[in-house]
């Protein structure tokens, strides 16, 4: 079932945000508003566009959370790989998603320290090669 999931998030996805159904839509919506005068604005003329508008985009939340996970852990194995290949890279960055809050300061507070004092040095005209201690 999730991978059946997957894949039709995937597609509803692409197809959402092609030019031509924005156009479309646009299209529904023009017509639903020149048959209000033939409906006398009723309040069920009013009713059927917020009815599919509500649950169009109630559903969309699912499928663009379910493709954004896809792409953020598509992402991440990418980054993780590029820091793995490096040479004098710190392998224990690989996996930071996973860390709390708290670690993550840690972490954040130490390149921060680090940020500031290759600033320093570049503005006493040295270079900017210096690596953390994790």
């Amino acid at each position: 079932m999730h991978k059946g999931f997957s894949a039709f998030s995937g597609y509803i996805s692409r197809v959402a945000g092609r030019p031509r159904t924005f156009i479309i839509v646009i299209c529904f919506v023009f017509l639903w508003f020149i048959t209000g005068p033939l409906f006398s604005f009723s309040d069920t003329w009013q009713l059927v566009l917020n009815t599919v508008t509500n649950i169009v985009t109630f559903l969309m939340v699912f499928i663009i959370q379910n493709t954004q996970n896809r792409d953020t852990d598509a992402l991440q194995i990418k980054i993780d790989e590029l820091i793995r290949t490096q040479k004098g890279a710190h392998k224990a960055l690989l996996d930071l998603e996973e860390l709390s809050q708290e670690q993550l300061a840690t972490i954040r507070e130490k390149y921060e320290q680090l940020a500031r004092e290759a600033r320093a040095e570049l503005a006493h005209g040295k270079k900017d090669t210096k690596t953390p201690k994790i």
